[in-house]
């Protein structure tokens, strides 16, 4: 969440970037709210003061001998009047808190301004689009035809969008798993974890899918008597990973903090109506590597850039054809301050596929989760900088090498990396 203070001080640029971000919020009534509880302290506080020098002078005509009634009778409507406004004050701060969290993450000064995908900019892209001497098949035929994916009994036995690999298929999402962490662990520094795939409201809401994402997430009943929605399946790693320091102060040694983890991911969609959803290009569970960094607020620009090359390095060594695209303020995630998508080309569907969104979020999700280290030379605690981003997701980086390394006859080459992992 964004920080209060600055919000009070800067309300011109605050709308500016929630407009940017394509959110519809009352700013207005936020900062309304904030007087109002801001009033009611100060009078809380006077009163409190007045309390207290009527306290002594109780004490004081005690000592002497005097009766204190008549005092202690006018205080009984002070006392009074202090529990009505801290009660008001306690449901002033629940609703600002409420208010809070639906204010989008404010876009970086660099990010192009643009209400949807039309200002997102190709900044570079790797690998030219594959040419073949026969007519490139689409991702599921191949995979059908070979027995490796059956969307079909995924839907039997779970419903549409979730998917069943066999034989290669399955042992070729293994492999890219296994590829993955180890290239992320070995050769780029990362620690590798593996996270719970059920997580908490409170985590939800720390990395700010909740309330913002809630409708497109998989809300569970964790015991009996508790209210649907007080945990999740996970949307994504980022989640738990993230949370593995909420609440905690950070040695400034420690940083940067980089973890690789490997999940199982479940998504709704329920904005997906309209969009592709055939095969392996929309389904509701997928398998992701994702890549999470703590880091000082003034390297953050700079471990975005190596995050992004981190995940370019895989899709490099899959020898797959990509673009990278600096994403448009309106095309950004709710809490996102700048982000970089990683687009791999498929040519039996002629069509660009995101396999990795790399993002900075500034300290936005670390106020929200209360994540600080402790400077070395001032020794006062800061927010630290989160940053994450796919290293890279599952289902299309499948989608995409059945697509690139189909041949004629209707069986697929794998990239050279992967073969060890394959056996071959």
């Amino acid at each position: 969440m964004l920080d209060l203070k600055f919000i009070r001080e800067n309300p011109e640029i605050v709308k500016k970037g929630i407009s940017a971000k394509g959110v519809d919020f009352d700013l207005d009534a936020l900062l309304a709210l904030d007087s109002r509880r801001r009033s009611l302290l100060k009078e809380v506080e006077e009163l409190k003061a007045q309390r207290n020098e009527t306290n002594n002078q109780i004490a004081k005509l005690k000592k002497e001998g005097k009766s204190p009634e008549s005092i202690i009778q006018g205080m009984k409507a002070v006392s009074q009047k202090i529990s009505l406004l801290d009660s008001e004050v306690g449901e002033t701060s629940q609703k600002i808190d409420y208010l809070a969290l639906a204010i989008p993450n404010l876009p970086a000064s660099d990010v192009p301004v643009a209400r949807g995908a039309e200002g997102n900019v190709v900044v570079r892209s790797w690998g030219e689009p594959k040419s073949f001497n026969f007519k490139p098949k689409e991702h599921l035929e191949i995979a059908s035809a070979l027995g490796w994916v059956s969307m079909e009994t995924g839907s039997k036995i779970s419903g549409a969008g979730f998917p069943v690999y066999k034989g290669w298929g399955a042992k070729l999402e293994r492999s890219l798993i296994s590829f993955m962490l180890d290239m992320h662990s070995a050769k780029h520094g990362y620690t590798e974890v593996w996270p719970p795939a059920i997580v908490n409201r409170a985590s939800m809401k720390g990395t700010g899918q909740i309330p913002k994402m809630e409708s497109d997430m998989y809300a569970l009943v964790a015991d009996e008597g508790e209210e649907k929605g007080s945990h999740f399946l996970i949307p994504t790693a980022e989640v738990p990973i993230t949370n593995f320091h909420r609440d905690d102060i950070l040695d400034e040694k420690e940083l940067p903090i980089k973890y690789a983890g490997y999940s199982p991911c479940f998504r709704k969609e329920a904005g997906s109506y309209g969009k592709d959803t055939r095969g392996l290009s929309r389904v509701h569970q997928f398998d992701k590597v994702e890549l999470v960094k703590f880091v000082k607020p003034e390297t953050s620009s700079e471990e975005l850039e190596r995050l992004v090359q981190d995940a370019e390095n895989i899709l490099q060594a899959l020898e797959l054809p990509y673009r990278v695209l600096l994403l448009g303020s309106g095309d950004m995630s709710f809490a996102a301050a700048k982000c970089y998508d990683l687009e791999v080309w498929a040519p039996g569907t002629q069509k660009w596929y995101e396999v990795s969104s790399c993002s900075v979020f500034g300290d936005f999700q670390a106020r929200r989760m209360n994540i600080r280290y402790r400077d070395s030379k001032t020794k006062k605690t800061e927010y630290v900088h989160t940053l994450n981003g796919s290293g890279v997701a599952l289902a299309r980086t499948v989608l995409c090498i059945l697509e690139n390394f189909q041949t004629e006859g209707g069986t697929v080459d794998f990239p050279k990396a992967l073969k060890p992992y394959l056996g071959l």
